[in-house]
Parts: C-alpha cells; structure tokens; sequence
C-alpha cells in the first residue's frame, strides 16, 4: 500500500520512497553525514548506496523530502521508530526534519526511539525541541563508527 504525498505550501512533496530515489537518497545521507561529522562513516560511499538500493528502501519505511523530483531529505522508520533522518545541508532550517518526524511520530503514535552521536548538538537540540528525552547514553562501542551515542525516546 502506497501512502499518498503530502505537499507542503512550498511545493516540497513528502512522500513514500521508490526504487528511482535511492540514488538521491544515498546522495542526501552521504551529504549530511559528511557535512556533520569529523569521522568517516564505517562504510565506503558504494557500500552505503549498495545498502541503501538492497536493504533499506525495499524492505523498510522510507520517506523523503522532495522539491519537484529532487530529494531533498530522507527518514527510515523501522519498528521501534527513527532509524535515519538527514536533511541536504542546503536545505537545513527550512521545517523538512520537523515534518518528518511529525510522519514519524503518526506512523508509530505509541512511540519512537532514535540514536544520534553525541557530537551532534544540532541534531539533539532538533530531537529534544520535537520531545524526545535521553534515554541512554553509549560509549561507542555499539555503533559501527565508535562514536560515543546517545538514545532517545519519544512517549506521547
């Protein structure tokens, strides 16, 4: 079952992934990470676009962000909630993560947990703005980048 497209009064679909997105899709995850972080991904960028085209928009809630047939943010839901959310660095401050964690928070309206590293400041204040509180805090060695982490909850 397809989902229909929201649109925003800027034009800016949010809708459902398809198969055609992943190339953008990589582009957009790739982008972020790059542009946020000091260290390197654990993964090649082929690697993370192999990823992406077999195990992830197939098989799990992909949503993007989309500006006239450019993705411009994407979100992966999976079953305890926020697996990935990242937005174009061009396109930050302009409400495409606000409105999809609100996809998020009515997909899962019984909760939603998400990691994000520590470092990211910008990415906590986000989350915290939106209601998630920390739960955990992790010393990296649960991730693949050994970074330290920390989860959050979101409990309507």
């Amino acid at each position: 079952m397809t989902e229909p497209a929201t649109t925003r009064p800027d034009g800016i679909a949010i809708r459902r992934a398809v198969p055609t997105d992943v190339p953008a899709v990589a582009d957009v995850y790739l982008a972020a990470f790059a542009s946020t972080y000091d260290f390197p991904l654990a993964h090649t960028d082929e690697q993370v676009r192999d990823w992406l085209q077999h195990s992830i928009v197939p098989h799990q809630e992909t949503w993007v962000a989309d500006d006239d047939g450019r993705v411009v943010a994407m979100m992966v839901l999976d079953e305890a909630g926020i697996d990935q959310l990242y937005v174009e660095p061009a396109w930050h401050g302009r409400g495409l993560g606000n409105q999809l964690v609100e996809v998020a928070k009515a997909r899962r309206p019984g909760g939603l947990d998400l990691y994000t590293f520590q470092v990211n400041d910008r990415a906590r204040r986000f989350y915290e703005r939106h209601g998630f509180v920390v739960a955990a805090v992790g010393d990296g060695s649960a991730n693949e980048e050994r970074q330290p982490d920390v989860r959050y909850e979101w409990r309507p």
